[in-house]
């Protein structure tokens, strides 16, 4: 128990932490650019939650001697996560009901006036698929149903390492 209180404060755990979430996003890019699989605007989404925690790894990796820097490593890496998993399952849902008129999807990404992604990241942040198509499928999995996997994995270790942190912090 002791050993996962302590896991965070060294630089491994944080990198592996941004290297698996950098192999996703860059999976990504490999199906838009070589699979020529077009994103649609809820995998744009479940992107920047990628994004959140590559971020979170890297300031967890760079700061993680400093309370701070780990704690806001933490909040990127939950904001990350349980974002991610809840797009994902929207996703899901939408893919499941895409005949539906009461499940469409944008094709503009609702970014905030202030940070239009997609105009200033095209390639990474412009929608140009459908969200109800199921144009990849592994093991009969959908892409968004994996990431369902994915960020549920992620949430769960996180919330591990938060609860052991909790644990060894109130023993005497």
């Amino acid at each position: 128990m002791n050993y996962l209180s302590k896991i965070t404060t060294s630089q491994k755990p944080w990198l592996l932490l941004a290297i698996s979430a950098l192999g996703l996003e860059l999976s990504a890019l490999f199906f838009q650019y070589v699979l020529d699989l077009a994103p649609c605007i809820m995998c744009v989404y479940q992107r920047l939650a990628i994004l959140a925690i590559i971020t979170a790894g890297a300031i967890g990796t760079l700061g993680h001697q400093n309370i701070i820097a780990r704690t806001i490593a933490y909040v990127m890496w939950a904001v990350g996560a349980i974002w991610g998993l809840i797009i994902a399952l929207e996703h899901v849902e939408m893919q499941e009901n895409s005949g539906s008129l009461f499940f469409s999807c944008e094709f503009i990404p609702n970014f905030p006036s202030w940070a239009p992604l997609h105009e200033w990241i095209p390639f990474l942040f412009e929608a140009t698929g459908d969200c109800g198509e199921i144009s990849w499928q592994f093991f009969g999995f959908s892409m968004p149903q994996w990431m369902i996997v994915v960020y549920a994995f992620y949430t769960i270790v996180l919330s591990i390492v938060l609860l052991n942190r909790l644990i060894c912090a109130k023993k005497p």
